[in-house]
């Protein structure tokens, strides 16, 4: 095959290109020239390469040499249809885009490309005098040409109305004036009349007459499919799904066959399987005597394929031996690629005619079940399974969603940045002390707020979802929220919430506390109102634990999770950890009565208080491991030391100053004094991890004996804890052999006492530039590595990560960042340093544990890049588990 040719022409008789031609063809051509070669009905044609879209985009206009091209391929097709382009036999053309990624609706397509005042009257004498098929079709190439062609690619319009909506409003005011209900009802004269309109007014609007010259129709229906590459929903689809702008689209010029002959005719999509549940089974409708944008455009209400009642109006009934002939196509196209497929055909005069075939758009739960369903018919293998089904649609898999119904009939009245997975639904409240309050008592309800910190934990457990006007998709609300599995929208720069914390509003609407209100955490939409919410049960038996299953026989990578509770450690377990690579024990403070105590260290004056207030909280700290560890028996669990800022543990009101006062024995000016001058400008730079521990040794000594006191108890018992203590915000050996020495000292002490030895590891967090420059000296001394990931973005970048979403928007669109590093590990800058770290570790200890912590053990591309640096597990949010079984699997594929 001559490599440098543009044009591929298709029919049943001679077919150029073929499946693995998706580059070239796109994917629509090259699924038509599949099709072809198989046998299957489909009108020939021909496909114009991609390059001749960079072409076209390049000069703004087709080549001679191209047009003479166009020409013998038109030769070709009449000689099979035996029709003539702008001849007395008419034949009618369908020019449609085709990317080789698959960009569903976000292009052109024109179709009855030939018909003119020359044509028309050939075309009434070779349809048997049906007038009203030939006008039918003649005022659909006037609206989708003027709206295509002359509009959106040649900007001719003079108004500032859409030429569609002008036309729509015709077609509107004679079915009025007849009584008609429906297009369907429209005769040939009314078709007419409104075509001679649709002339008018494209000479008023446009003022230039409609083209009359069938080649002229055509010619600037390929450029105009070319220039809908750059179309605006086509790039911000593109942008959204990082499709590469370079690829363009092919052109596909196809014969026409006609839905829209009468009863029996018509036009359909259908899917090969149910793309919603993944059931076996043919789902699709269709519309009889209509074209192909009917059933898209939802004008008319179409008719199931086949359903249940068998009734009259389905395919099967209505039309039987196209349906027939439709089932046998599913089954040869499923069989021969292997997958479900969606497919596009049109019926003309009971002759089914093949328009389209690919790959099945499906749900996360449809994914599943067809992967797996397609293993066990010996369609594909256990490996192709694994490979087929993206590691988001397992996520999607385990969430509540909207139901499709609603979301349909319902519009978002804002959107934020989708934070937090699936849907929530729930009475709207502006505290964390309501939304506790509320849910205790078994309401749902939707906490929202500006932004939420760690002391707004307790409202945060008790919510449904969560919104908040500020933050980015790392944010604390964003982090707790994709932990915990609850739904979050974060920063709703249309969000404004009342001091009061009695109301909100979003887009000039407001919302009442107790009024209810959805959130799509997974698309950032805001609904006001209730909407139907459905989540499928996870089935230990299904098919999702049946590929996650095959996924763990091939994936090398071991998968822990980040959890704070035993029932946090209890849900990763369900889902397939392999122990907690990250355990904050930030959270186990905020308690009220902890959180009192703590507050009363912070604000002693000399070493002595402080300790005599630690004791206090060291039976909390104690059991609050000894359940953890309980559960994650046998498993290794690593505990990192507090790592916080103070100012988050000490931004209080009035009112628990005085507490704090009369408790400790001191005057309220003094507390006052004493917070004021631990605010810092920076905290998130300032005083927390190990410089807390430096600052504070007693808190890590309490926090050690609390730890390893756990463990003892549990090893008396007969149990096998695996302790790994992590020593965070390291940036110099100094400050880890500082902090190592105070955990060694009370491991010493407990030992010594019990006697017992126990399986204990000493590492730390690399979450500095600094550490990751200075690893091999700090490999020397710890067990273990884990690459905190958020902050090590944050400190290589200099971004602060709840306010990116300020700024983030502007380089996306200026292409300054093409990806978040926050959700995927940025490889040349971050994924450096982490290179450098675990080479330079590893030559000095071969044997040292190195994982990572952050957000993107959860994230399929980071997942991938750590397989690379030769990291031994990743660890991330319980329900990302099932996420990075499948990621870590697909790695090795």
């Amino acid at each position: 095959m001559n490599n440098k040719q543009k044009i591929y022409f298709f029919s049943q008789l001679q077919t150029d290109g073929d499946q693995n031609m998706v580059d070239i063809l796109g994917g629509k051509g090259a699924n038509i020239a599949e099709m072809c070669k198989l046998g299957l009905p489909v009108p020939p044609g021909f496909t114009l390469a991609t390059s001749l879209c960079s072409d076209y985009l390049k000069t703004k206009s087709l080549s001679t040499s191209l047009k003479k091209n166009i020409k013998k391929n038109i030769a070709k097709t009449e000689g099979i249809i035996e029709r003539t382009f702008g001849g007395s036999n008419p034949l009618l053309l369908s020019v449609r885009s085709g990317a080789p990624v698959s960009m569903p609706g976000m292009m052109e397509t024109i179709l009855n490309i030939g018909l003119t005042s020359k044509t028309i009257p050939f075309m009434i004498d070779a349809t048997s005098g049906n007038e009203r098929f030939v006008y039918d079709s003649y005022r659909r190439l006037i609206m989708m040409y003027a709206d295509v062609v002359m509009e959106k690619a040649l900007k001719l319009n003079k108004s500032s109305r859409p030429i569609r909506e002008l036309m729509e409003k015709e077609l509107d005011s004679i079915k009025k004036v007849n009584g008609y209900k429906n297009d369907s009802n429209m005769k040939a004269k009314d078709w007419k009349v409104l075509s001679e309109k649709y002339l008018k007014i494209v000479k008023k609007e446009f003022g230039v007459p409609f083209p009359d010259d069938h080649y002229e129709q055509l010619y600037g229906a390929v450029a105009a499919v070319f220039e809908s590459w750059n179309g605006k929903r086509a790039k911000e689809y593109r942008s959204f799904e990082k499709i590469s702008s370079s690829m363009g689209t092919a052109v596909n010029v196809q014969a026409m066959v006609f839905g829209n002959l009468g009863k029996n005719s018509g036009t359909g999509v259908a899917f090969t399987r149910n793309p919603s549940t993944g059931e076996n089974n043919f789902f699709g409708e269709w519309l009889p005597n209509a074209q192909g944008e009917d059933v898209v455009a939802g004008v008319r209400t179409p008719h199931p394929i086949i359903d249940e009642k068998n009734s009259n109006k389905s395919l099967s009934v209505a039309l039987p031996k196209a349906f027939e002939d439709l089932k046998d196509v599913r089954k040869r196209l499923e069989n021969h690629f292997d997958d479900m497929q969606d497919i596009e055909f049109t019926i003309q005069e009971n002759k089914l005619w093949m328009l389209q075939t690919r790959r099945g758009k499906r749900t996360g739960i449809a994914a599943i079940k067809i992967a797996t369903d397609m293993v066990k018919e010996k369609l594909i293998t256990k490996e192709v399974a694994v490979g087929r089904v993206r590691p988001v649609q397992i996520y999607e898999s385990l969430l509540k969603n909207i139901v499709a119904e609603d979301l349909n009939n319902n519009t978002p009245v804002s959107s934020g940045l989708p934070a937090g997975p699936g849907a929530s639904c729930g009475s709207a409240v502006f505290t964390a002390e309501k939304a506790e309050a509320l849910g205790k008592k078994g309401k749902k309800v939707i906490l929202i707020r500006e932004e939420t910190s760690p002391e707004d934990i307790h409202g945060m457990h008790y919510s449904e979802g969560i919104l908040t006007s500020r933050g980015g998709l790392t944010s604390h609300a964003a982090l707790v929220a994709r932990g915990w599995g609850k739904s979050c929208v974060v920063g709703c720069q249309d969000l404004t919430i009342d001091k009061s914390h009695r109301f909100a509003k979003i887009a000039d609407k407001k919302i009442k506390e107790g009024d209810q209100i959805t959130l799509n955490g997974s698309s950032g939409d805001i609904y006001i109102g209730g909407l139907r919410l459905f989540q499928n049960p996870l089935d230990n038996v299904g098919p999702l634990s049946q590929l996650l299953s095959w996924a763990d026989k091939i994936r090398k990578l071991k998968i822990r999770t980040n959890a704070d509770t035993p029932e946090d450690c209890e849900r990763a377990l369900e889902f397939g950890a392999e122990g907690v690579g990250l355990c904050r024990t930030e959270h186990m403070f905020f308690d009220e009565k902890r959180v009192h105590e703590f507050r009363k260290m912070i604000l002693a004056q000399d070493k002595k208080s402080r300790t005599s207030y630690l004791k206090n909280l060291l039976p909390f700290q104690t059991k609050d491991f000894y359940k953890i560890f309980k559960k994650m028996d046998g498993l290794p669990v690593t505990v990192r030391l507090l790592d916080p800022p103070l100012h988050e543990f000490i931004n209080i009101q009035r009112k628990e100053m005085k507490n704090l006062a009369n408790d400790m024995g001191l005057s309220l000016k003094l507390v006052e004094e004493r917070v004021e001058s631990l605010k810092e400008a920076n905290p998130m730079l300032g005083h927390r991890g190990c410089r807390l521990g430096v600052s504070y040794p007693e808190v890590t000594s309490m926090q050690a004996h609390a730890i390893i006191g756990a463990a003892v108890r549990l090893k008396k018992e007969g149990k096998n804890p695996k302790v790994e203590l992590m020593i965070p915000l390291v940036s110099n050996l100094k400050e880890f052999l500082n902090q190592k020495n105070i955990v060694l000292e009370a491991k010493n002490e407990i030992i010594g006492k019990s006697g017992l030895k126990i399986n204990l590891k000493i590492g730390t967090m690399i979450e500095i530039p600094r550490a990751c420059l200075v690893a091999e000296d700090i490999a020397k001394e710890a067990d273990f590595f884990s690459f905190g990931t958020n902050d090590l973005t944050q400190t290589t970048f200099g971004f602060s990560r709840d306010d990116t979403g300020t700024f983030f928007p502007h380089y996306f669109n200026e292409e300054i960042l093409s990806v978040d590093p926050f959700e995927e590990i940025d490889r040349k800058g971050v994924g450096r340093l982490m290179k450098m770290a675990v080479k330079d570790a590893r030559a000095v200890k071969n044997s040292i544990s190195i994982g990572i912590c952050g957000e993107h053990g959860g994230e399929p591309k980071s997942i991938e890049f750590c397989k690379i640096l030769g990291l031994d597990y990743v660890s991330c949010s319980p329900y990302r588990v099932p996420i990075a079984r499948l990621a870590a699997a697909q790695v090795e594929i």
